[in-house]
């Protein structure tokens, strides 16, 4: 497991603040900001992954004996 998937969804998002605060200074060197950007291009898509993950466990809810079925909310007619 890489680095960038070792951490949390939390410290993924503080990164990207703080890069986000860097860029919108305006102070950056072109060639840090392009640097920030990308840093901050793979800390997006980590934390996309982490979502959707988090949304397909949510999908599924686990019933009595064990296995999963896929969750869906019955609405009263």
């Amino acid at each position: 497991m890489s680095e960038e998937q070792a951490i949390s969804f939390e410290e993924a998002m503080k990164k990207l603040e703080g890069i986000v605060s860097k860029l919108e200074e305006g102070d950056v060197p072109l060639e840090q900001a392009i640097n920030y950007f990308q840093e901050g291009m793979k800390l997006s898509k980590l934390c996309h992954d982490k979502l959707q993950n988090v949304e397909k466990q949510m999908d599924q809810i686990l019933k009595e004996d064990g296995k999963l079925e896929p969750f869906s909310i019955q609405e009263e007619e």
